[in-house]
């Protein structure tokens, strides 16, 4: 085990001495806009009572990755399978780089493979959430329409 603080545990997994999953990854960038715990802490008081949602990632496969799609963004299905019943695969012969650049709502994880993740949010969070910081593991900018 060890200890480290969000923005470090970021950088170890870009160096790739350690993995964890799209979530993790995502929460990870999220807790970056706090600078202590006791400025968690206070948000999270803050915000206890405001409500939440659930969330069910959607899984759009492209040729050279995926897209792990999040409510709010732009391709993010109306009616999402929240059970598995449905078994609905998304999928495109599209690269990733041309699916960026078709929409301007975010609010997605690309994945290129299992070490190279980026997070890219232009959405108003809801319940007033705090949105996670957009960082990437690769080099690609699809910054044009953010």
């Amino acid at each position: 085990f060890q200890w480290s603080s969000p923005p470090e545990a970021i950088e170890r997994f870009k160096s790739q001495e350690i993995w964890f999953p799209p979530p993790q990854f995502y929460e990870f960038c999220r807790l970056c806009n706090f600078s202590s715990l006791k400025e968690l802490q206070q948000f999270s008081s803050a915000r206890a009572l405001e409500g939440c949602e659930r969330w069910m990632p959607v899984m759009l496969s492209a040729a050279d990755g995926s897209i792990q799609l999040l409510p709010g963004d732009e391709l993010y299905p109306e009616d999402p399978d929240y059970t598995g019943e449905k078994k609905i695969i998304m999928s495109t012969d599209k690269k990733v780089e041309d699916l960026m650049k078709e929409v301007g709502v975010f609010h997605r994880i690309v994945m290129k493979d299992i070490n190279n993740l980026a997070v890219y949010v232009n959405i108003q969070a809801k319940y007033k959430h705090i949105n996670p910081l957009m960082i990437k593991c690769d080099n690609s900018d699809y910054n044009s329409r953010l």
